[in-house]
């Protein structure tokens, strides 16, 4: 099942959802990430976003493999290069273009904290053994993540002027994007129904105790929940950054379709 407009009515069709969701947004989000590859600001944290990046997309390769199997498909390949961007389901913070340093951080910690609350509750909840599985190898991964973005984010609020400025204005940027972590469509639902997802609006007090107070000591402002929020991105109306994103990274898989590696 691909198409925004059917709402899962199976116990497997609400499962396969829920993994290609999970898998865009990681997908995505360690393209983006591999970005900073041979251009970080210093050589540790060139190979410390590398292998973020990598642990995205490994996260994306297993969920994407899983899908593939439930829905008969030859590999994990279709998803990520024979989709277009209408057919992703990812959030929108993910496609945001690179940005600076700054930006990537601020992206990082904030999309960090949700996995983890969304891993942790997801783990007491999914039923299904693979999937469970998954979900609790990628979750120490997930707690590495937010522990390494946290700390940047103290250093360049709480550092020069430029680095707090910078930082400052990636939050407040991004923050447009982070009600579509919060939100609910029926999809989700019936994926609930069936114990593979879960209420993320039941967690999102604990998700503003662990980012806001860290925003605070990095001695940044809070950017203001009352402003206009993106919204649609799960239903395939993206911005117009994930285009391009997919032209580069599809450009050579589609080009010749039926190669193999050997």
């Amino acid at each position: 099942m691909s198409t925004f407009d059917i709402v899962p009515k199976t116990k497997q069709d609400a499962l396969v959802e829920t993994l290609l969701r999970l898998a865009d947004d990681r997908l995505i989000h360690g393209h983006r990430l591999s970005e900073w590859t041979g251009h970080g600001p210093e050589l540790e944290e060139d190979l410390a976003l590398a292998n973020v990046a990598l642990d995205m997309i490994g996260h994306a390769s297993s969920l994407y493999g899983y899908a593939a199997e439930l829905e008969g498909k030859k590999d994990e390949d279709y998803y990520a290069y024979f989709r277009d961007d209408m057919d992703f389901k990812n959030i929108a913070m993910v496609e945001l273009p690179r940005g600076d340093f700054a930006f990537t951080i601020a992206r990082q910690f904030l999309f960090s904290a949700f996995s983890y609350f969304l891993y942790k509750n997801l783990i007491d909840t999914v039923d299904d053994e693979q999937f469970n599985g998954m979900l609790q190898k990628h979750f120490k991964e997930i707690k590495y993540h937010l522990r390494h973005s946290r700390e940047w984010v103290l250093r360049l609020g709480d550092g020069t002027e430029e680095s707090h400025q910078r930082i400052q204005d990636a939050f407040d940027e991004i923050w447009m994007y982070t009600g579509e972590l919060f939100d609910l469509d029926e999809a989700d639902h019936a994926a609930i129904e069936h114990s593979l997802y879960v209420d993320v609006t039941a967690f999102k007090n604990d998700w503003q105790d662990l980012v806001n107070p860290v925003i605070e000591e990095a001695t940044l402002t809070v950017p203001d929940d009352d402003q206009y929020m993106f919204f649609g991105s799960r239903q395939g109306r993206h911005t117009e950054h994930l285009g391009p994103l997919l032209a580069q990274m599809q450009f050579l898989r589609r080009s010749y379709p039926d190669a193999e590696w050997k």
